[in-house]
């Protein structure tokens, strides 16, 4: 029936293709053109290219010929004539789509044509690839074709000074790794200048060995980390300084706001015992803020009511429900204070300061393509996730590899003993051959049994790109043996050495399955490349973990009631099906955890895309009063509105507003509480306001207009990213301790998304009221520097969430000389700033 169907409607793939193959032909049919002009001729054409588009021709319109100009560029520059399949990939990937090309086709060369279109829009476009070797290679190679049509090129790696990286940026087409140009938007959203960020807006990536960018690395988040300026020393010095104060004559204690603060008796303390001059002084933000959280520990967070002391730790207890909340923290430095009045060990702050997973880097492009061997097997994951369809080229010429049937045994030992006899056999009739292994250790192991035999042979196991490409693209040649775990090498071909067609071609024995039959495929994909012959074999025990874990003992038992021995493989379609079907069941498996992931980070990224907007409307903008004057007012309104809450104007707490007003806002003769009496909660707020102004006012008169304005810019910076990065690990905190919420009937991702909404509206609240205090507190120094509020980033790498096998995390040191530029910005030598 499914036949029948296929006739009549077409299958999806094949309709996909006639509709390429209709544009393919139109860009075939221009080459006897093309050939005719000159090289100057060919290379005006990108000019003329561009004016149209300026005039309204959309990239669909120019893309045939746009395609016979670059196709003709190629034969001129790099001698190779892109074949009818590259068209067809070309055409997939600029529709937004993965192009499945299996490997030796010609990716690289493929790209070049969406790359070229593109770019012609002059918002530039990245090429992403998995290593920097990669990145090297095909930008210096396809580098020669573009320049010789009129773009420019740039190459984007680790290591790169700012202005390196804002030139590579700059250029039509960029060549880098996934994680440097995710490590390179975090990081430009941290700058203090704008002139410091280096990437533009994100226009059109084209991923190449797409599955492994999106898929398998989609767990695993970038991460920049710095340590954290507060220490655990000012945590206990505040705990002291608070033991001594008295309520009321030191500080003033808001039961409905839960609201402490020092009254002027206090702050004078406070600048004896820290012996400062002014406590509002810029410089002694953190100082402040250690102390309110100290007084907000010892008057506001009771014992076994808020929190319990538990082996050591404290632990909050839920004020609605009377759980215990394991895993959360309090924010903002709250939970070391406690720690502190209870005299326990104090945790450290580890500070992340910023964060991404590669699933939510890539969707923030405008348009999205990628290629790779292997993507049918996870096309659901594409489509749902990315929007991307996957497109099957077909080869250049056909597939004559031959794929045996799985050989299983009974035993590791067995299996081992085969696969060294095979690869022995091979080796004397001097067939090149290839081992591919699932993990390190298996790839040591064949390696001591293959010397034991005296079988000279290359060991890969993904540590070293460069020289592993070399190796990889040797692997053809007569005679030779290399051991590579699966992902090793990728991207690089085998080309057959001499002699070796007539040998049979490349043979691949793998030695074990991988959980993912994508990553099987595409061991079996290195060889039979281009037509070449080849041929691909895995071998099985029955105590392989992936047989272990589905349901392998009915074989066991199967071969025990045949009789058989070790020294005899079974070779049954059935296995291999129920291999497969194991396969499947796996890979649903990881997808789910996945999709379960980018719920969870879905929440985190708009809460980030928010703050990452707004702090770049705070670099940007001349001038913040109004942004500011908004801050104040909404700082106003929450305590107006906590006060008036009662039906009868009399039970208004009108002190507890003056107090804070005066405390954060304005100074006592500014306001009196008698000024409040009388009036509704909006012209409180009004004439609050008033006077803020006015304050305000007097505030700019003081300083040079561009004083303030960059004051103004000063607090905000720093306000907004302390807060941010505490929020970041707040929700980190939630995050894990969300599971564990399970009970009754509630699903842990709504609860996730409405404490973190709420969590997050808190911290608006509290950037808005800091923001105000100091603008209106602080006194202003000349000598005003935007500052980051963490040292000594770190980009990482991290393990995603709940994977099987941890991850070893990408961490990025960086070493900076003495005399080198500050990686601040600040243009002074590093021994002179942040090397102080």
């Amino acid at each position: 029936m499914l036949g029948l169907l296929k006739k009549v409607f077409g299958d999806g793939n094949t309709r996909e293709l006639k509709k390429l193959e209709r544009i393919a032909d139109e860009i075939e049919a221009l080459e006897p053109e093309m050939e005719k002009l000159s090289d100057e001729e060919l290379r005006g054409k990108t000019e003329e290219f561009k004016q149209r588009f300026e005039q309204g021709e959309t990239l669909d319109d120019l893309l045939v010929e746009a395609y016979a100009v670059v196709r003709e560029g190629a034969k001129r520059v790099l001698h190779m004539r892109p074949y009818y399949v590259q068209l067809l990939g070309a055409i997939a990937l600029h529709e937004g789509n993965i192009a499945e090309m299996k490997t030796g086709e010609g990716k690289t060369l493929a790209s070049t044509m969406p790359a070229y279109l593109n770019a012609l829009t002059g918002k530039g476009v990245h090429i992403v690839t998995v290593n920097e070797y990669l990145a090297d290679r095909d930008a210096k190679e396809m580098g020669q074709l573009y320049e010789f049509l009129g773009l420019t090129v740039g190459l984007n790696v680790n290591g790169m000074s700012k202005e390196e990286k804002r030139e590579a940026y700059a250029a039509d087409i960029t060549y880098g790794t996934n994680n440097e140009f995710g490590f390179d938007y975090l990081r430009d959203n941290m700058v203090l200048y704008k002139e410091q960020m280096v990437q533009r807006p994100l226009h059109f990536a084209i991923i190449d060995e797409v599955d492994s960018i999106l898929i398998d690395e989609a767990r695993t988040p970038l991460i920049i980390s710095g340590s954290a300026r507060k220490s655990a020393d000012l945590y206990v010095q505040a705990d002291l300084f608070v033991r001594r104060l008295k309520q009321d004559e030191d500080f003033t204690y808001d039961e409905k706001t839960k609201n402490v603060q020092l009254t002027e008796e206090g702050i004078n303390k406070a600048e004896q015992f820290f012996s400062v001059e002014n406590l509002y002084d810029l410089s002694n933000v953190s100082l402040t803020h250690h102390i309110n959280q100290a007084l907000k520990a010892h008057v506001v967070m009771k014992k076994d009511t808020d929190y319990v002391v538990q082996d050591g730790e404290v632990v909050i207890v839920d004020q609605f429900t009377g759980r215990l909340m394991k895993g959360r923290r309090y924010s903002d430095g709250l939970h070391q204070a406690i720690e502190a009045k209870e005299g326990l060990q104090i945790q450290k702050e580890s500070m992340t300061l910023a964060t991404i997973t590669f699933q939510n880097y890539f969707r923030m492009y405008e348009k999205l393509a990628g290629m790779t061997g292997t993507a049918k097997t996870e096309e659901e994951e594409f489509q749902s996730i990315y929007n991307m369809n996957v497109i099957v080229i077909p080869t250049n010429k056909p597939v004559i590899r031959e794929d045996k049937p799985d050989a299983i045994y009974k035993t590791m030992e067995g299996k081992f003993r085969a696969v060294i006899q095979d690869i022995k056999e091979r080796h004397q009739k001097g067939q090149p051959v290839l081992v591919g292994t699932v993990a390190v250790e298996t790839s040591e192991l064949i390696s001591k049994l293959l010397k034991k035999e005296g079988i000279k042979h290359n060991v890969l196991n993904a540590k070293n790109h460069f020289r592993e490409a070399e190796i990889i693209a040797e692997a053809g040649q007569k005679g030779a043996v290399t051991i590579a775990t699966n992902m090793a090498g990728r991207g690089t071909d085998i080309k057959l050495g001499e002699g070796v067609k007539e040998l049979g071609g490349l043979a691949v024995i793998g030695t074990e399955r991988h959980e993912s039959r994508r990553i099987d495929n595409q061991l079996r994909g290195r060889s039979g490349r281009q037509g070449d012959p080849g041929l691909s074999r895995f071998y099985l025990s029955l105590e392989d973990e992936l047989m272990r874990r589905f349901g392998s003992d009915n074989m066991r038992n199967m071969m025990d009631k045949l009789g058989m021995d070790d020294s005899q493989p079974i070779e049954s379609k059935m296995v291999s099906r129920a291999v497969e079907s194991a396969q499947k069941r796996v890979e649903g498996n990881n997808y789910d955890a996945r999709k379960t992931l980018l719920a969870y980070d879905d929440v985190l990224r708009q809460q980030r895309e928010i703050i990452y907007k707004q702090r770049f409307e705070v670099l940007d903008s001349d001038n913040l009063r109004e942004i500011i004057e908004g801050m104040i007012q909404s700082t106003v309104e929450r305590v107006v509105e906590t006060h008036t809450q009662e039906e009868i104007q009399e039970d208004w707490d009108l002190e507890s507003i003056a107090d804070y007003i005066h405390a954060n806002l304005l100074e006592k003769e500014d306001l009196t509480v008698d000024g409040l009496k009388g009036k509704e909660p909006e012209e409180m707020t009004a004439f609050i306001m008033e006077r803020v102004k006015k304050k305000y006012d007097e505030k700019e008169q003081e300083l040079s207009p561009e004083q303030m304005r960059e004051f103004e810019k000063v607090i905000l910076l720093r306000t907004v990213d302390t807060k941010w990065m505490d929020h970041i690990d707040q929700m980190d905190q939630l995050r894990q301790g969300i599971h564990l919420r399970a009970y009754g009937q509630t699903d842990p991702l709504r609860e996730y998304q409405m404490e973190g909404f709420a969590m997050f509206e808190q911290m608006v609240a509290s950037i808005e009221e800091e923001v105000s205090r100091y603008v209106m507190k602080a006194q202003i120094r000349e000598n005003l520097e935007r500052q980051e509020v963490a040292k000594g980033a770190k980009a990482v790498t991290g393990g995603g969430g709940n994977q099987q096998k941890k991850r070893k995390p990408y961490v990025k040191k960086q070493d900076i000389g003495r005399n080198d530029p500050c990686p601040c910005g600040s243009g002074k030598k590093y021994k002179h700033c942040c090397g102080a």
